[in-house]
Parts: structure tokens; C-alpha cells; sequence
């Protein structure tokens, strides 16, 4: 091994006097890289080699070309790069190659390596990296088209591109970001030559001996790319995706209305091309004459925009399913949330917005979270009664969900409905129980606004003895500060005293009785010591802060520190897993003043 480092560190001699001779580095300097780079080659020699080793070896070589660098800029001395800066780059090369073929599967790794060889000018390696690593890396379509855009930017050779991406195609032959990509490069392609002839029409040169196919020139190897990757993928947005790529190049006009007619034809199955198709309405061009003036401006979008719901009407005549009511739905809330201050456009967008609201509930075809937003026009306008109306059918077109009970039963709060306790009921009835603790929430909260102490006391009682944990424990915790700020400490005692048998219990519901009992003027330390008794008997093999908090609780001006020892005993026995150790870093720290 040693005479392996001799020779490598041998090899370096030549770069580095004459680094010394140009004066880039001195000889102290000189000597610091001999002494380094000969402990880094011991551990690339090593038997038991570290990937680590080598990415040290790498980045220290690179730093070393780095301050080459700057001290040429600084010393204004620009010759010999083929004696200093070459052959550090080879060397690099050489390690990392060494590297990614010890280490194959780390994708990371070739990559660094081809970042390497991009920004220090060794083109001509780029090609090989990422030749080997795809050898190894097939799978990976990302790849492939990261060694496509090498080959197209960094080579100019579109040849070579387009190679790159066949085969990739023979791996991944299904691939929409593939076949994106092959698309754009082919425009690519057309668009660099269409440079180059106009160029050289430019320059008045003779254009014979270059060849200009017309065919290539608009765009005709995109368009057999397109019809390639469309026979294998039948999709209206990867269709859409295309033609949004090839709409970048102002070259394409032929090749965009082949893809949309392609559209027409083939895909008024899917809503997406409704949507799309509808949108384009808005790109149309405008009577000049009338943008001058902000009504002129508002009159020409209000246009636009009925063009595009009448899109929007043939879409649902023809296919009148959930996705294409969505996409109606939301192109006119999209629309009406843009500002303006022409009234009449937003009367005529929101009077849009709610008939088609409307006719999507009328269909069964509205989504859940559409009807937020119909609840929002109908307040902000002051309709109440059509916001309780569109309230009920909600929850009757979503009965199990959550989320539209609650909305729709906050509507009918805020309208002060008296069918609300009623429906509170239904609503229980219908969703899942281990889904209703949102429910049982608003219903307290309603109950303790509208009604009165005794039918809000009913209510916490039927949610007490809810078969759902989580509803159990929380109408506890509730039923115990409502209890407090409605009848004060007693009250709580009593319903305190009332439930801490009555499991499952959360540690919640202690902590509220104990802070409520150390709230008083003179606390009752043994009332204090049951409370956390009976927490510790529910979470005593856990929970290490309740054991704290009862230690300082007895160590304060009410309790007997004598106590302290005792606890603290209890709590090493009691707990379990890594709440002992936290236990004893918390107690020392305790003890020390520092919590």
C-alpha cells in the first residue's frame, strides 16, 4: 500500500512545482497539499474503504482547483492550465470513478460526479457518466432525461439527445414526463435550426450546401413524437400537457390546431377537455376600441366570460358527471373571487355562480366543499332563507359527513334556527361515531349559548356515556369547567367527585380539577393529594410531570416536603421505559432551581 501512495503523491510532483514556479502557491503551501493528499491516499488504500474517504478526497481536490482559481484571477496569470488544472481534473475523475464503481447504487453520487465534469468543461466525460450510470440505472426516468438535456445543452447534439431518449422510451414506454420531454426537445431542435437559417439568410449566405428540410423546420418530428406518445397514452391532460408545451414556440401554429382538433375528436369523454377548451374562450382577442375605458374593459371580460360557460353548457349536455360540474363550478367561483368595480360584473358573475350551484345540487352532482362557498354568496347577500334551505340540503346530500353537518349547522346557529337541537340529534344518528367529537363540541357550545342549565347538563350527560373515548373524555373535561363557571368550585367538586370513577378518563380532566383547587384562597392539600392519586392511578407508568408536579406540589408552602422523598420513590417503581430516565433528568433539575 505504501508504495502505491509513493507513486500517486510521486505523480503530483510536476503540477505542483510549477504551481510554485508561477507563484500561485508558495512552498509551505506547496508542502501542506503533499502532507494531506498523502493521508487521504492512505485511507482510499486502506482494505476496509469508507465512501466517506473518497467524497473527502474529492471535495479537497476540488477546493484545491477552486483556489487555483481564484489566485490565477488575482495574480492575472492564465497560462499552463494543460500542467496545473488538467491533471487534478483527471485525478478527480479517476476517484470518482473508482467510486461510483464501488458504490453503483448511489444515485447521488453519479450525479455529483456529472456536476463535476459540467462545471470544470470535461464535456467530452460527461457523455461516459452518464452512459455508466444509466447501464446501471434503467429504472430511473428522471435520468434519462437529465442525460438527454446534457447531450442537447451542454453538447449541442440533438442527435444524440434524441438517441437518449428512444432508448429511454424502450424502458419506460408509458412514461407522460418521458414523452414531455422528448416533445420539447424535438421543438427545441426545430426552433435551433430555424435560428441558423435565418441567420445565415441574414448574413446573405449561400444556402446550398447547408439542408433545411421544410418538413423538420415547422415542427413535423414533434408531431410524429405527439402521435407516438398518444397512441400509447389515451389521456385528455397529457394531450393538454402537450400542446401547453407547444404553444412556448411561436412556430407551432400547424401543430397546435393538429392537437386540438386531436382533443375534439378523441377526448370530449373527459371533462378536462371541456375545461380547457372553455378556458381558451378567455384568450380571445378583444374589440380593441372598447378596452379604453373600464366599462368598455368589463363589458369585453363579461363577454369572454359567457363564451366560456356556453363551452361550459355543451360539456354538461354531453357529459353531465360530477368532474365536469366541478369544473364549472369552479371556473365561475375562480371568477368571482376577481376583483372589480364595475357592479354589473359582479352582479352577472355572482348571479352565474349561483345558478350553477343550483343546477350541480339539482343533478346530485355538487361537491362537498362547494357548498361552503354557496353558503358564503347567500350570507354575504343577505338571504337567509336560501342559506337555511341550502343548509338542509347539504346534510341531505351528505348525511355522513362531518364536515358538512357542522358547517351547516353553524349557518343555522348564526341564523338562530329553532331546529337546531333537532338536528344535533340527526346529525348523530348519521356519521360515524368515532368521527362525531366536532358535533358534540358545537353542540355544548350552542346548548350553552341558547339553552338552559339543565338541558345543557343533559347534553354533557349524553355524550358522558358516549362508546367513543375520545367524545367521552371530552365532554368530561367540558362538563367539569362548565360546571366551575356556572356553579363554582362546589359544583365542580360534586361533578368531579361524580365522574372520576366513571372511565375513561383523560389527564385533562385531573389537571382542570387541580388547577381549579389551587385557585382557591386556601387550597385543601389532602383534596389536592386525591386528585393526584387518582391521576396517577390512570397514568402513573407514563407520565413523568405528573409525578414532578405532585413532588413540587408537596415541597410548596401547603404540602410537607417530607413527602417529596416518598413520591419520588413511588415514581422510580411506577414508571416505565424512557419516562424513568426523563423522570430523573427533570428531578435533578428540579433540585438545582433550573425548572
Amino acid at each position: 500500500m505504501a508504495e502505491i501512495v509513493q507513486q500517486r503523491i510521486e505523480e503530483r510532483i510536476p503540477e505542483l512545482e510549477q504551481l510554485e514556479r508561477v507563484g500561485l502557491f508558495t512552498k509551505k503551501e506547496v508542502k501542506s497539499i503533499i502532507k494531506r493528499a498523502t493521508a487521504l491516499e492512505y485511507k482510499l488504500h486502506r482494505l476496509i474503504i469508507n465512501k466517506e474517504d473518497f467524497i473527502a478526497y474529492i471535495q479537497y481536490e476540488i477546493n484545491v482547483l477552486e483556489l487555483v482559481k481564484k489566485r490565477r484571477v488575482h495574480i492575472h496569470y492564465q497560462f499552463k492550465k494543460e500542467e496545473i488544472e488538467f491533471p487534478i481534473i483527471h485525478r478527480i475523475n479517476s476517484v470518482f470513478k473508482r467510486a461510483t464503481n464501488k458504490w453503483k447504487g448511489d444515485v447521488q453520487l453519479w450525479l455529483s460526479h456529472a456536476a463535476f465534469c459540467k462545471k470544470w468543461a470535461t464535456k467530452g466525460q460527461i457523455s461516459k457518466v452518464f452512459s455508466a450510470m444509466l447501464a446501471i440505472h434503467p429504472d430511473k426516468p428522471a435520468l434519462w432525461i437529465m442525460a438527454a438535456k446534457s447531450e442537447l445543452e451542454d453538447r449541442s447534439s440533438s442527435e444524440s439527445a434524441r438517441h437518449l431518449f428512444l432508448r429511454a422510451l424502450r424502458f419506460h414506454p408509458n412514461n407522460k414526463k418521458v414523452y414531455q420531454e422528448y416533445f420539447r426537445m424535438e421543438l427545441l431542435h426545430c426552433e435551433k435550426l430555424r435560428k441558423q437559417k435565418n441567420n445565415l439568410e441574414t448574413a446573405k449566405m449561400d444556402l446550398g450546401e447547408y439542408e433545411f428540410s421544410p418538413e423538420i423546420l415547422s415542427g413535423k418530428l414533434a408531431e410524429v413524437v405527439y402521435r407516438d406518445a398518444t397512441g400509447k397514452i389515451k389521456e385528455a391532460e397529457f394531450v393538454i400537457s402537450l400542446l401547453n408545451i407547444a404553444a412556448i414556440f411561436d412556430f407551432t401554429k400547424e401543430l397546435q390546431d393538429f392537437i386540438l382538433q386531436d382533443l375534439q375528436d378523441n377526448y370530449t369523454e373527459d371533462s378536462l377537455t371541456w375545461d380547457f377548451m372553455a378556458k381558451r374562450e378567455l384568450e380571445a382577442p378583444g374589440a380593441g376600441e372598447e378596452l379604453h375605458t373600464a366599462k368598455g374593459r368589463a363589458s369585453d371580460i363579461n363577454r369572454r366570460e359567457e363564451r366560456c360557460c356556453q363551452v361550459y353548457e355543451e360539456g354538461v349536455k354531453s357529459l353531465n358527471t360530477e368532474p365536469m360540474w366541478t369544473c364549472y363550478v369552479a371556473f365561475c367561483w375562480e371568477r368571482l373571487k376577481r376583483k372589480t368595480n364595475v357592479q354589473e360584473l359582479k352582479e352577472n358573475r355572482n348571479e352565474r355562480q349561483l345558478g350553477v350551484l343550483q343546477r350541480a345540487h339539482d343533478s346530485s352532482l355538487l361537491k362537498e366543499e362547494f357548498y361552503t362557498n354557496w353558503l358564503k354568496i347567500l350570507l354575504s347577500s343577505g338571504d337567509d332563507e336560501g342559506a337555511a334551505s341550502v343548509a338542509m340540503a347539504a346534510t341531505q346530500r351528505y348525511s355522513k359527513s362531518v364536515s358538512v353537518w357542522s358547517l351547516s349547522l353553524r349557518t343555522l346557529m348564526q341564523l338562530g334556527s329553532g331546529d337546531v337541537g333537532r338536528l344535533f340529534q340527526e346529525a348523530l344518528t348519521h356519521i360515524n361515531p368515532k368521527e362525531s367529537l366536532p358535533l358534540w363540541q358545537l353542540q355544548v357550545q350552542w346548548s350553552v349559548a341558547n339553552q338552559t342549565p339543565e338541558e345543557t347538563e343533559a347534553v354533557f350527560k349524553r355524550g358522558q356515556l358516549s362508546a367513543v373515548p375520545a367524545v367521552s373524555m371530552e365532554m368530561k373535561e367540558s362538563y367539569l369547567d362548565w360546571s366551575f363557571s356556572t356553579g363554582g368550585y362546589k359544583k365542580a367538586r360534586k361533578a368531579f367527585t361524580s365522574l372520576q370513577e366513571n372511565r375513561p378518563l383523560s389527564k385533562a380532566f385531573f389537571t382542570t380539577m387541580i388547577n381549579i383547587e389551587k385557585e382557591q384562597e386556601t387550597p385543601k392539600m389532602n383534596f389536592l393529594r386525591d386528585y393526584f392519586e387518582r391521576a396517577l392511578q390512570e397514568f402513573g407508568t407514563s407520565d413523568d410531570d405528573l409525578w414532578l408536579q405532585y413532588i413540587q406540589e408537596e415541597m410548596g408552602i401547603f404540602g410537607q416536603p417530607e413527602n417529596s422523598g416518598k413520591i419520588h420513590w413511588r415514581a422510580m417503581k411506577f414508571l416505565e421505559g424512557e419516562s424513568v430516565e426523563r423522570f430523573t433528568c427533570r428531578f435533578t433539575l428540579m433540585q438545582t432551581e433550573h425548572l
